[in-house]
C-alpha cells in the first residue's frame, strides 16, 4: 500500500486510531525531554537519553502501532516508536522498498 492510501486516522494525531493506543502507551505522563533532545547533545549524554527513551518503548504495549505511526509522522525529531530520527529515515526507507517488492 503506498503512504498515501493508508487511512488517515491511523496518522493524525487527534484521530480515533491514534488515540486508541495512545491511551495505552508507556510514555504517557513521562516528561518529553526523555524523547527529545536538547540544543546541542552530543556523545554520550546522546547515547544515555534515547537509550532511556527506548527502554521505555520497549515494554510498550503500544509499540507495534507507534512504530507504524512514527515514520508517517509530522514530527521529525526525537525517540518514536522506540527508534532514533536516524533509525526512522531507514525503516520507512526499507518499508517504501517492501511495498514497492510486493
Amino acid at each position: 500500500m503506498h503512504p498515501d492510501d493508508r487511512d488517515p486516522r491511523r496518522t493524525d494525531p487527534s484521530g480515533p486510531l491514534v488515540a486508541e493506543w495512545g491511551a495505552r502507551a508507556a510514555c504517557r505522563g513521562v516528561d518529553a525531554a526523555v524523547f527529545f533532545s536538547p540544543d546541542k547533545e552530543r556523545g554520550p549524554d546522546r547515547a544515555r537519553r534515547e537509550a532511556e527513551a527506548k527502554r521505555l518503548c520497549a515494554s510498550c504495549p503500544a509499540l507495534a502501532p507507534c512504530r507504524d505511526y512514527a515514520p508517517a509522522a509530522p514530527e521529525p525529531y526525537g525517540t518514536w516508536g522506540g527508534m532514533s530520527e536516524t533509525e526512522r529515515r531507514r525503516y520507512a526507507r526499507q518499508r517504501r522498498r517492501a511495498e514497492i517488492l510486493q
